[in-house]
């Protein structure tokens, strides 16, 4: 038996006597593989896809997700969830992860209960266990959440791996946490900062692409003041300083194009200095006013940056998700 195989077997088994489940699916490559295989293990009418929908999530993440739930013929919900209501949420510490996937869970375990799937299954894996900095799974393993990647002994590249192999269009998808994870530790979350990076992200990837930059990994970091770093990965660097107008797309979101840098994308950035921030005063830009109402969980990080960090160089979709 390949080593692919061997994982295939030890992810199947996982859902021995399980039952009926739902699982926590935001369309990444970790939460699609467990989706994937509940439906191998237990047949499609046993899996419940729920993909939790508010402010921090990004344009197009869910029509993506909805497309492979579809392929997969399994119901897929997409629930309101109100992350912007919880206090460690909106304060955007250290733990604001906790916070979300609190919210989400609790809403995912109350669907899942009402639509007859006691169990609820998370994409978190081997990798993300091992990183010392999860809040987020704090959250999970406190509700008893079923981890069947983990449980597995599935690394991320194994993930990717097994993925390809069962020919899932998400074996090489890139990572993409919510939105509040752009956020630099400190300032409030709320539903126009939010809305802000989305914009930002948006206008910076159609710029890029027009002039032929092709990036997988993007980010528009918030570091408050109106004040942005954009990233992209250090091959393209050089390439997307030559674009023009980069920086306008930031000013049309709603930064300040002149206080505006471009850096290396580096994933975990937020993370290397957790010394506390200091506590934001109060409204400094547009984006910092009041929470709007009320994301995903697939067990990753947030990747975003803290403002002093320097860079080194609901509701059902039919019947299924259309």
């Amino acid at each position: 038996m390949s080593e692919v195989e061997q994982d295939e077997a030890a992810l199947l088994a996982q859902f021995d006597g399980k039952g009926r489940l739902a699982v926590a699916y935001s369309g990444g490559a970790d939460s699609a593989l467990v989706l994937a295989a509940a439906v191998r293990a237990l047949g499609p009418a046993n899996v419940l896809a729920v993909t939790a929908v508010s402010e921090s999530l990004a344009s197009g993440e869910l029509e993506r997700a909805a497309e492979l739930a579809a392929d997969l013929d399994v119901v897929h919900l997409t629930p309101r969830t109100r992350e912007l209501d919880r206090d460690g949420y909106r304060a955007n510490g250290p733990d604001r992860c906790y916070f979300c996937k609190s919210e989400v869970l609790d809403a995912l375990a109350r669907i899942g209960a009402e639509s007859g799937f006691p169990h609820v299954a998370t994409g978190t894996n081997a990798d993300d266990a091992a990183d010392p900095f999860r809040p987020g799974i704090r959250a999970g393993a406190e509700r008893g959440v079923l981890t069947p990647l983990l449980s597995a002994g599935l690394t991320k590249q194994r993930v990717r791996r097994l993925s390809r192999h069962w020919s899932l269009p998400t074996w090489d998808k890139p990572a993409t946490p919510c939105l509040a994870s752009r956020v630099a530790y400190g300032l409030r979350i709320s539903g126009p900062r939010l809305a802000r990076i989305d914009r930002a992200e948006t206008g910076v990837r159609a710029r890029l692409a027009a002039a032929g930059v092709e990036v997988a990994d993007l980010r528009v970091r918030d570091l408050g003041e109106g004040r942005a770093r954009i990233e992209v990965p250090g091959g393209v660097l050089a390439a997307a300083r030559e674009v023009p107008g980069l920086f306008d797309a930031l000013a049309a979101a709603g930064f300040d194009a002149g206080a505006v840098e471009l850096a290396a994308f580096r994933s975990g950035a937020l993370n290397d200095s957790l010394a506390p921030a200091p506590a934001d005063p109060g409204p400094r830009d547009p984006a910092d006013g009041a929470a709007a109402d009320g994301a995903a969980v697939d067990g990753a990080a947030a990747d975003g940056a803290r403002a002093d960090w320097a860079p080194a160089a609901g509701d059902r979709v039919g019947g299924h998700a259309k």
